[in-house]
Formats: C-alpha cells, sequence, structure tokens
C-alpha cells in the first residue's frame, strides 16, 4: 500500500533501546488506529519440522515477553510441548507497520492464567469447557450439545478454568521492526538479545 503522507521514514534515533518499550509504543499507536490491534500471527513447528501458523490474540507484553493463550490440546499446544519456540507477527496494514518475533516459549502461571480466564465472558469460558479444540466433531449440533452440558455442569456459579487451558509466554529472542516506505525500500531494524542486552542493526528492505 502507498506510504501516508503522515507517516515518516523510521531512523535508528528514534527507536528505543528496549524492543520491549518500542514494540508498546507502536502498540499504542495501533490501539488508536486499527480495529483489531491484538490480532497477531503465531507459527509453530510440529514434530516432523513442518511449519504451521494461525491467527491469536496478543493478551499482554511486558518485560518478559509476549502472552496468548490457547486449549493445551489444541494443534498448537502440541506443537509447543514437542518444540517450545514459535515466531510472531503483527501487521498494522493502515499503519503500514510490522513487527516480527522470535523466541521460545514457556508456560505462564497457573495463577496469570486463572486471572485472565476469570476477566472473559461468560460465554468465553463456558466454549473453553465445550470445544476439543482441534479434534474433529461430528457436526455443529454435537458442539451446542457440549455447551449445554458445560452449562448444566456450573449452573448460575463461577466457571473454573479448565486444567488443560492456560496462557503462554513468547520470550524474545529477536524482534524487527518494520516501517512500509515508498519503491519497497522499507525501513526495516532488528534486536537481537546478546549477553549485555540488545542489539540492534539496520537491514536492507
Amino acid at each position: 500500500m502507498p506510504r501516508r503522507p503522515d507517516m515518516q521514514p523510521l531512523r535508528r534515533e528514534d527507536l528505543d533501546p528496549d524492543p520491549i518499550l518500542q514494540f508498546q509504543a507502536w502498540f499504542a499507536t495501533a490501539e488508536r488506529e486499527v480495529p483489531l490491534p491484538e490480532a497477531i500471527t503465531l507459527a509453530t513447528v510440529d514434530g516432523s519440522g513442518d511449519p504451521d501458523a494461525r491467527m491469536v490474540l496478543l493478551k499482554g507484553v511486558d518485560e518478559r515477553g509476549f502472552r496468548f493463550f490457547t486449549n493445551d490440546g489444541s494443534a498448537k499446544g502440541a506443537q509447543l510441548k514437542q518444540r517450545p519456540r514459535a515466531a510472531l507477527i503483527a501487521y498494522w496494514r493502515e499503519l503500514d507497520r510490522q513487527v516480527r518475533v522470535r523466541g521460545s516459549v514457556e508456560r505462564l502461571p497457573a495463577e496469570e492464567s486463572d486471572a485472565y480466564f476469570a476477566s472473559r465472558s461468560r460465554e468465553s469460558q463456558l466454549g473453553a469447557w465445550a470445544s476439543p479444540q482441534s479434534r474433529p466433531i461430528v457436526d455443529r449440533s454435537a458442539l451446542d450439545e457440549r455447551l449445554e452440558q458445560a452449562g448444566q455442569r456450573f449452573g448460575s456459579g463461577p466457571v473454573s478454568r479448565p486444567d488443560y487451558w492456560g496462557g503462554y509466554l513468547v520470550v524474545p529472542e529477536t524482534v524487527e521492526f518494520w516501517q512500509g516506505q515508498v519503491g519497497r525500500l522499507h525501513d526495516r531494524f532488528l534486536y537481537r538479545r546478546g549477553a549485555d542486552g540488545w542489539d540492534l542493526e539496520r537491514l536492507a528492505p
């Protein structure tokens, strides 16, 4: 897409020395201008080395890394158990910006997963109990029946978090910031985690 007239070239001196702080700054802008800024691509690798990718929702980023939540029995959950490494891509078309993250993956502590699960809508909570994610089902009615059973199980009381559902943390080793420019001569800067902190270099587009 053409570069927005108000979008300036990205310069090294514009970037924070810490890629997490830089991401948070870009994300704050995306929250103001992008319909669903938290939608990101999560890429994993299965036991055979074949890549896989899907969209997930980013549910927070801090000095530890990038957080998302899922069913452990899903395809991505199984793949992360076998090979706990992943890549993330945030792409904000309206800003002509992209951020790429690569790193190791860790499980979040149970209390963090409990806290996030409690913040979800009741429908989403029951859905976590109803869906055998990534596994075959006969038809939609089978899923509806499982949802009804989950509703009956909890009645009007609180819905607890399934022990097979929780949060993951992508601990970044590299973070690349990409700013679109005219003529495909985009600005790209790569942060790489070193022994003494983050190293930063410009990449050719």
